[in-house]
C-alpha cells in the first residue's frame, strides 16, 4: 500500500504538470544550482498529526493544498514515499525526526530524546551558540525536544526552544482567556506539563528580545485561535531579530482531527498549506535568508485508513497501517533541483543525516541515510 500511495502521488503530479496545475513539474535541469555559501540557512517544518492523501494529493483532496501544488512543489525535490517505522505519537515522532533515530519513550512524558539531535550535532561540530539554533514547538510537552540526554551531547549543546503560546501570554502580561483553543496544549491528552520558574524567566527574556504583541498577532493572523498562525508569527519574529542558521518549526493545527470534526481537519490542512507558502515568502524577502536557505517540509506521520477496523479514519493514527506510516517530503533551496519527483522508499530518520551533510556536521549516531537526491 505504501508503494501504491507513492505511485498515486507521482501520477497526480504528472497529471498536474500536463494541465498547468504545477507548471514547472518534471522540467528540471539535470544541473545543480551554484554552490551554497559557507554557512547556509536551514528551515524544517513538520506537520504535527499529518494529513492523508485523501485530503491532499488524491483528486478529492487537492483543493485543500492549492499553494503547495501551485507555488512550492514546482520549486522542490519531492519524495513520494517516506515511511515512519517508529511510534506514532507526536512528540516521540518529532523527536525521532530531530535525532534521526526511532525514539521509544512514552509520548506523553516530558523526556529528552536518548539520541543526539541535529541541533546538538550542528552546535558541537560547527561551534555554534544556542542563539543560532531555534525550535518553535506546538505545546509545552515539546519542551525537552531541543536537547538529548546522550552522554556525549546534551548538557548545554541544545537548541533554544520556543513555546509560542506561553511566550505570547507572558509577553503581554495579561490573561488571554478568550483564546482557549489558541492556548490548548494537546488535542490528544489533557496532560499539561507545568513550566518551571527557570523556563518562565527564559520566556520573558525571549519576549522582551522580540517585542511581541498580542495585538500585532491578532492584526495579522488569518485565524486568531490558530496555534499554527501563532507559530508562524513567532518564526517570522525570530528570523527578523535573531536570524538563526537552523530553525525547526512543528505545526499542530491538523491534529484537531482528534475532535472528530472533518471540516476543522480540512480547514487546518488548508491553513497549514498557506503557512508553509507564507514562510517561504518570508525567506525570500529577508536578506539574511534569501538565496541561501534550504526548506524541508514533511508530516511526522499519516492518519488511519477509512477501511481499517482498528482505527477511526482521519480522526486518529493508532493502527500503524500503511496510511498511518507513509507520508512525503518536500525539499527546496538554492542547491536543490526543482521539479524532481523521487519514488524510491526512504525513511523519516533519513532527514537528520541529510541536514547534517548540508550544515557541515556529522550525525554520527543517526540510523538514517542521507537523501542523495538533494545533496
Amino acid at each position: 500500500m505504501s508503494r501504491e500511495r507513492a505511485i498515486s502521488r507521482r501520477e497526480f503530479l504528472r497529471s498536474a504538470a500536463g494541465t498547468g496545475t504545477a507548471t514547472a513539474m518534471f522540467f528540471a535541469s539535470p544541473l545543480r544550482a551554484a554552490a551554497l555559501p559557507p554557512t547556509p540557512k536551514t528551515i524544517v517544518v513538520t506537520f504535527g498529526g499529518g494529513a492523508r492523501d485523501e485530503e491532499t494529493f488524491a483528486p478529492g483532496g487537492q483543493r485543500y493544498i492549492p499553494r503547495l501544488l501551485e507555488e512550492l512543489i514546482p520549486q522542490a525535490t519531492f519524495y513520494t514515499q517516506v515511511v515512519n517505522r517508529g511510534i506514532l505519537g507526536h512528540y516521540v515522532a518529532n523527536a525521532g525526526l530531530a535525532t534521526g533515530c526511532y525514539e521509544t519513550f512514552d509520548n506523553f512524558m516530558p523526556i529528552a530524546p536518548s539520541n543526539p539531535t541535529i541541533f546538538e550535532y550542528y552546535r558541537r561540530d560547527r561551534q555554534r551558540s544556542a542563539s543560532d539554533v531555534w525550535v518553535i514547538a506546538p505545546s509545552n510537552g515539546f519542551d525537552c525536544i531541543g536537547e538529548s540526554n546522550h552522554t556525549l551531547y546534551g548538557h548545554g549543546l541544545g537548541a533554544t526552544v520556543v513555546l509560542p503560546k506561553q511566550l505570547l501570554t507572558l509577553a503581554n502580561h495579561r490573561a488571554v482567556a478568550d483564546y482557549d483553543q489558541l492556548l490548548r496544549d494537546n488535542y490528544e491528552s489533557p496532560i499539561v506539563s507545568p513550566l518551571t520558574a527557570k523556563r518562565q524567566d527564559s520566556l520573558h527574556g525571549m519576549a522582551e528580545l522580540m517585542k511581541l504583541s498580542m495585538d500585532d498577532f491578532l492584526a495579522h493572523a488569518r485565524k486568531s485561535q490558530s496555534p499554527d498562525e501563532l507559530s508562524l508569527y513567532i518564526a517570522q519574529h525570530v528570523m527578523q531579530t535573531v536570524a538563526p542558521s537552523l530553525l525547526w518549526i512543528t505545526l499542530h493545527d491538523i491534529d484537531i482531527a482528534h475532535s472528530g470534526a472533518f471540516s476543522l481537519y480540512t480547514e487546518a490542512i488548508t491553513r497549514t498549506d498557506s503557512i508553509c507558502a507564507d514562510l517561504w515568502k518570508s525567506v525570500q524577502s529577508n536578506p539574511e535568508y534569501a538565496g541561501k536557505t534550504n526548506l524541508f517540509l514533511l508530516p511526522d506521520f499519516g492518519r488511519d485508513s477509512d477501511m481499517s477496523p482498528g482505527g477511526n479514519g482521519f480522526q486518529h493514527h493508532r493502527t500503524g497501517d500503511a496510511l498511518s506510516r507513509t507520508t512525503w517530503l518536500m525539499a527546496m533551496g538554492p542547491n536543490i533541483r526543482q521539479g524532481v519527483t523521487v519514488d524510491r522508499p526512504v525513511q523519516s530518520v533519513d532527514l537528520v543525516p541529510t541536514l547534517a551533510h548540508l550544515l557541515g556536521c556529522n550525525a554520527r549516531f543517526s540510523s538514517g541515510s542521507p537523501l542523495t537526491e538533494v545533496l
